[in-house]
């Protein structure tokens, strides 16, 4: 732990989150928004679903932890989704048991402190034509599908409406984009960066639209040691004299 102590973010999940912080990722770009105000942590574990998350929540996530996070992000759901191999090996959950572990997660979760908030990410789609093309040597035809993603995040969503918990529909969300087929992947699966800036968007969304108090937008957000320096800023309406720490108000002001 190093000081001064500031909000923990952890984005907890699969592949999805492992691969965060590569090609642009929506954990780089977080990280990067919340410099000198929030520190985004990373435990993502490539492959895993949410039958092995749970096993391993005490050691992530430990209830006597000193410190505990303003912020968990979570994904599993795309593993899940899998269809099963015959002989009963591989990823795939079955849908009850698939919901039964999320609520365990978010109870879990939960139970952390009174200032641990949740955002609950659903399954993406994917594009089974660019798997298929890229990486049809070592995912066998359609075990992986849509369809299946459709189903795990539709389940993820209401789980999250029964304990009043806020979520991400990602599936809806990236098939908002004419070209999603095409841009938002790099094989199919994983994120490119314009799809990890559609999980960024619907991310920002929620936080700022959220009744936490504190806010955890990183609009809302004091900078560490944010008093030291001002500098002259040339914005559209003219020469103006700001705080360094509040130049990403104009360095990042797409988000």
């Amino acid at each position: 732990m190093v000081g001064p102590e500031r909000p923990q973010f952890v984005l907890f999940g699969s592949s999805i989150v492992q691969y965060s912080f590569s090609n642009q990722g929506w954990g780089a770009i977080l990280a990067d928004l919340y410099a000198r105000k929030a520190d985004v942590l990373l435990r993502g574990y490539a492959g895993w679903n949410s039958r092995r998350a749970v096993q391993i929540l005490d050691q992530v996530f430990p209830k006597d932890a000193a410190v505990q996070p303003s912020l968990v992000i979570v994904y599993f759901g795309g593993n899940d989704s899998m269809r099963p191999h015959p002989d009963g090996l591989g990823p795939h959950v079955p849908l009850p048991e698939y919901i039964e572990n999320m609520r365990k997660i978010a109870l879990h979760l939960k139970s952390l402190s009174a200032k641990t908030h949740i955002i609950f990410i659903s399954a993406p789609p994917i594009s089974e034509q660019q798997i298929r093309e890229t990486l049809g040597d070592i995912v066998p035809d359609r075990v992986r599908t849509n369809e299946g993603c459709r189903i795990y995040s539709e389940a993820c969503l209401e789980l999250c409406r029964e304990l009043d918990m806020k979520a991400i529909d990602l599936w809806t969300a990236m098939q908002q984009r004419d070209d999603w087929l095409t841009a938002c992947f790099t094989d199919g699966i994983h994120l490119s960066s314009e799809g990890s800036k559609i999980v960024v968007k619907e991310i920002l969304k929620v936080l700022r639209e959220a009744e936490w108090q504190p806010s955890l937008h990183w609009k809302s957000l004091p900078a560490e040691f944010g008093d030291d320096l001002f500098l002259d800023v040339n914005t559209p309406n003219g020469m103006i004299t700001v705080n360094a720490a509040d130049l990403d108000f104009y360095r990042n002001e797409n988000w």
